[in-house]
């Protein structure tokens, strides 16, 4: 899905437009620290124009450009805590425990 066109400086990343957190979070452990240095490099600086972008738009009706606007962004928050904090794509200390979020309806 293509990116709005004031964003199109963002299309090298575009595979990091993902609709799911698992996705995401998959997305960053297969990639190297360089791949989500480069991705965090170009978001960051337009992460307020995006989300300035995506405002525009009632949230339960975002356009699809702006839905893969705002997953792309969702992607630089998956990677902003191993390129500031960590430096790897791995939680510190975790060892090989992982979490899947899993979430429903409650009735």
């Amino acid at each position: 899905m293509p990116l709005p066109a004031d964003f199109t400086d963002l299309e090298p990343y575009a595979d990091w437009a993902l609709a799911t957190e698992p996705e995401r979070y998959a997305k960053r452990l297969a990639s190297s620290m360089a791949d989500m240095q480069a991705l965090y490099d170009a978001a960051f600086p337009r992460l307020d124009d995006a989300i300035a972008y995506c405002d525009t738009f009632p949230w339960d009706d975002l356009p699809d450009e702006a839905r893969t606007l705002m997953h792309l962004m969702q992607s630089l928050v998956m990677v902003s805590f191993p390129v500031e904090v960590w430096k790897q794509a791995r939680v510190p200390d975790a060892g090989a425990a992982y979490l899947d979020l899993v979430s429903g309806h409650v009735v």
